[in-house]
């Protein structure tokens, strides 16, 4: 039996971010043919998946692909967009001809306001069933 982090790449987001909660939801919902699967970086499976140290990043979210390889922020998002398909992998194409240290800028300056404006939970979210084939402890 393959491990299902080696099916899918693997969205690590912060799991008491209310901006990063909606973010998933959004990315969920538009990912019809579910190709990511998603971890809170507090969870087990990022402290199982990710290096020593990148879990207490919480200011980026980290995709892991299938093959191991890690990217972060802006980079991370447009992947993940890309590996969802559909008009999405044009959104990410347009979104990649950013250069990344200004796409990096703008994902920062969000990430630095995003508990301000969008709260901070005291927990990690719960999966609803039906989130539950892409959520990952």
């Amino acid at each position: 039996m393959i491990p299902v982090e080696a099916e899918s790449p693997i969205l690590f987001f912060d799991g008491v971010c209310g901006f990063c909660d909606r973010t998933v939801n959004v990315l969920q919902r538009i990912d019809t043919n579910r190709k990511l699967k998603f971890s809170p970086l507090q969870g087990e499976t990022a402290a199982r998946l990710l290096p020593a140290g990148m879990t207490t990043k919480l200011q980026s979210v980290w995709l892991r692909e299938t093959d191991g390889r890690l990217t972060s922020r802006s980079t991370a998002a447009v992947r993940a967009l890309w590996h969802i398909g559909g008009c999405w992998k044009f959104v990410a194409a347009l979104l990649w001809v950013i250069p990344w240290p200004l796409r990096d800028l703008g994902y920062r300056l969000i990430a630095a306001v995003r508990y301000r404006l969008f709260g901070k939970r005291d927990t990690c979210r719960l999966p609803t069933p039906a989130d539950l084939e892409q959520m990952l402890p």
